[in-house]
């Protein structure tokens, strides 16, 4: 018997190490073919502009191309149940935390585990805003909410899906203010009805509302990090302006299937970070639209999303939100 355990035990080290190699070697050849990254926002988004530039940027050092595939709807829920029912090493989720952490807060039953959202690489910090249309001659956040108190239900907010949304529903209620949430399968078009003044209130990433901004339709009340941002310096945190309860930052990161071994998401990783630093651009064009460049380890993203999950379930206690 001792010497059959030895037999086994020296089998079980030698298959362990027959797969660690197996695993390297993946790692190495991949990708073989096409690469797709899903996206759970339409054209235009930061995630969306983010994935085309790395698609771009990966596509000329890996030698295969990678394609940009637009999934939005259902509160993310499309891309993401393409992405697992792809279970595809050459299938990737490239999405903002926040279209997902709230999930469990809003279904009851959802097409995937958490564990289906394999951590590769942090991408970038999405800048979010509080904006309403120039038509609408408010100023500022204490503005805003002494209008929406002189009318209650009478004002309609567009808002990102997901944390987002909670996010400035536990502002609402903390604000003691009631206002219609009008759901969009794409947050994208909310946009257009913002400016002409159908919605008068959203909050989203800077780069869904940067067209109108540009063209003087609508007015930035604050930004959702906890300081004022570079790009945008004259604005002012929600923070700053006294509602703490909108403070949020936005995270997009890539994501792997579940099984993808740990070995080709540091690859997957490392390239990410090597075209980011190679190309200044990159940087450059994420801050035009509205995001900060910040790529790391497949372990830092894993950290981020668990804090934001934790930060999630925090804010859904405090507005009465139960896991389905």
């Amino acid at each position: 018997m001792p010497a059959m355990t030895h037999r086994l035990r020296i089998f079980f080290a030698l298959a362990a190490a027959l797969l660690a190699a197996l695993s390297v070697a993946h790692a190495q050849s991949w990708p073989q073919r096409p690469v797709r990254f899903i996206i759970p926002f339409g054209p235009g988004a930061g995630a969306d502009i983010g994935a085309r530039l790395f698609a771009d940027r990966l596509t000329k050092r890996w030698g295969q191309t990678v394609v940009v595939e637009n999934r939005p709807g259902a509160d993310g829920i499309v891309a993401i149940t393409a992405f697992v029912n792809a279970n595809d090493d050459h299938t990737l989720l490239f999405a903002a935390t926040g279209s997902f952490t709230v999930h469990p807060f809003q279904f009851e039953k959802l097409p995937y585990e958490p564990r289906d959202l394999n951590p590769i690489v942090r991408i970038s910090n999405t800048i979010l805003v509080v904006a309403v249309p120039a038509s609408l001659k408010v100023g500022s956040l204490a503005e805003l909410v002494a209008l929406a108190r002189a009318q209650p239900g009478k004002l309609n907010a567009a808002l990102v899906p997901g944390t987002t949304e909670l996010v400035f529903t536990g502002f609402l209620k903390s604000a003691g203010l009631d206002m219609a949430k009008i759901p969009y399968r794409d947050i994208v078009l909310a946009g257009t009805d913002l400016a002409e003044g159908r919605v008068q209130v959203m909050m989203a990433s800077l780069a869904l509302v940067q067209p109108h901004l540009q063209a003087g339709k609508v007015k930035l009340l604050a930004v959702t990090s906890p300081q004022r941002v570079s790009v945008i310096s004259d604005v002012p945190s929600a923070v700053e302006a006294g509602y703490p309860a909108l403070e949020i930052e936005g995270l997009v990161g890539m994501f792997g299937p579940r099984h993808m071994p740990a070995e080709l998401r540091e690859r997957i990783a490392a390239d990410v970070r090597a075209v980011a630093a190679a190309d200044p651009a990159i940087g450059e064009r994420l801050a035009a639209t509205g995001q900060v460049l910040n790529t790391g380890t497949p372990a830092q993203l894993a950290a981020a999303v668990d804090e934001q999950r934790a930060r999630v379930a925090g804010l859904a206690h405090a507005i009465g939100m139960k896991p389905k």
